[in-house]
């Protein structure tokens, strides 16, 4: 994929790859220590993460890969875009690299994703962080089902596969504060989705959101694993895509967690909010 779109100062990083199932997923790997592995969610890719790696990688090793069909991994049109296709491969990735111990940062469908490997692994995982994200079914929660039903109408499809509906409609709706969505970073987002072709992945998370539920609900009962892990969970409370109700069914499984409300922040708190979040986490990690 060319990448001369990039403005290298905004993410100053090397690309690296890797060949999972016959396809070769982009990621960064920056800094040394003990490895953060961070997930993302739609319509993201490693970008997001770039105010987050710049400050930590001088403490930690941060590992963010593209999901396959995000960013500048491939993108291929038949491969299986399911969360659960999403979660084994990257069990398969955090393998190939050979961790053997991590923290994990996960994000919107990037949490369950993240927080698969945690549950599966809980010996390699030391701690966990994560924001505006689920672990549940959604498929009976209204807030959800019904734009999921719309966007597998032909008009849905449309939408999502020629005029990029997530980057271009859904992102600018989801920032709590609208300024810090600056063309430039939007820009990025834009072109690492380019064509119909390429936005196969984010539109198979529309339907996920209808059909993932088994998978959810199978880790939403492991959750108990997750309640002896150190937790730290940021939300943006002006998200109108993962409302703050959900924040409680964290509190009340998660009783452990520390949780810090950004009051002014929308979906992607990690775009409105870096420097406050890379000040706790840096806390959070460090401490025993």
């Amino acid at each position: 994929m060319e990448t001369s779109w990039i403005n290298r100062d905004l993410y100053p990083f090397q690309s690296r790859f890797l060949e999972i199932d016959g396809h070769r997923m982009h990621y960064i790997d920056e800094g040394e220590g003990t490895p953060i592995v961070f997930a993302h969610g739609t319509p993201e890719w490693s970008f997001g993460w770039r105010d987050l790696i710049k400050v930590l990688r001088g403490q930690y090793r941060c590992i963010a890969p593209d999901m396959l069909g995000f960013g500048l991994s491939d993108k291929p049109l038949d491969s299986d875009y399911s969360v659960r296709a999403h979660a084994r491969r990257l069990e398969q990735f955090i393998d190939r690299l050979g961790l053997e111990q991590c923290h994990i940062v996960g994000n919107d469908f990037g949490l369950a994703i993240g927080l698969h490997y945690a549950i599966k692994y809980p010996e390699k995982v030391q701690k966990i962080s994560f924001f505006n994200g689920w672990m549940w079914p959604l498929d009976t929660d209204p807030h959800y089902a019904r734009p999921a039903r719309v966007m597998r109408t032909w008009l849905g499809r449309l939408f999502y596969l020629r005029f990029n509906f997530p980057v271009n409609f859904v992102m600018p709706a989801a920032f709590g504060d609208k300024r810090k969505l600056t063309p430039d970073i939007h820009r990025h987002y834009k072109q690492a989705l380019p064509s119909p072709a390429a936005r196969r992945a984010a539109y198979a998370f529309s339907s996920e959101l209808l059909d993932a539920g088994p998978f959810w609900a199978d880790l939403w009962q492991q959750t108990p694993v997750l309640a002896q892990k150190p937790c730290l969970i940021f939300w943006g409370m002006k998200d109108a895509f993962v409302p703050p109700y959900e924040l409680q069914k964290w509190e009340k499984a998660l009783p452990q967690a520390r949780v810090i409300r950004f009051h002014n922040a929308g979906h992607f708190v990690q775009e409105e909010e870096p420097e406050r979040m890379t000040e706790e986490l840096a806390l959070f990690f460090k401490s025993l």
